[in-house]
């Protein structure tokens, strides 16, 4: 395999696409050749024409930047075809609409504690830690599934998905 006219070894994109890697390869500094498939994901779902006409129609300083946007969309979309990245950002977004009312009703709580209205209820395995009870459903991978999108997101902060589904998709 002949090597490139410098000591550097070619870049992902360069050696993914079997070419000679330039010194002015507009790929070289975003895909190093430590990180193929950084560059294989991004190929296969942007194309790496459309990829090197984006780098070179904007500004130097903003396209790391793109480059890291777009790998994280063709990653997000490698595993889920139809939603990318919008189906994690709407696991998230459900996490966080359901951690804010947990939240609330906590607070409401604490006021209702600290002005006697009503008397603590004890702590229980399952409510000590803002978990709900799995069920018997074996909650114990820290994954999650959502139904809308089909597609298995692991989650490392809960066992249950925002959704009250199990595992399985089951209800």
């Amino acid at each position: 395999m002949a090597s490139s006219s410098y000591s550097n070894p070619p870049c992902a994109a360069c050696k993914f696409l079997r070419r000679k890697c330039m010194p002015d390869c507009i790929f070289a500094p975003y895909f190093p050749p430590d990180e193929p498939q950084k560059f294989i994901n991004v190929h296969k779902i942007f194309g790496a024409s459309n990829v090197s006409k984006l780098l070179n129609d904007m500004p130097p300083h903003q396209r790391e930047d793109a480059v890291n946007s777009l790998a994280y969309e063709a990653e997000a979309r490698m595993k889920d075809p139809v939603y990318g990245c919008v189906g994690a950002i709407s696991v998230l977004q459900r996490q966080v609409i359901r951690l804010q009312k947990e939240l609330d009703a906590t607070n409401a709580d604490i006021i209702r504690y600290a002005n006697n209205d009503i008397p603590p209820p004890p702590p229980t395995a399952a409510s000590q830690y803002g978990r709900r009870p799995a069920a018997g459903h074996g909650g114990s991978s820290g994954s999650s599934f959502n139904q809308n999108s089909g597609c298995y997101y692991p989650s490392q902060w809960n066992n249950n998905d925002p959704s009250g589904d199990d595992e399985s998709g089951n209800m």
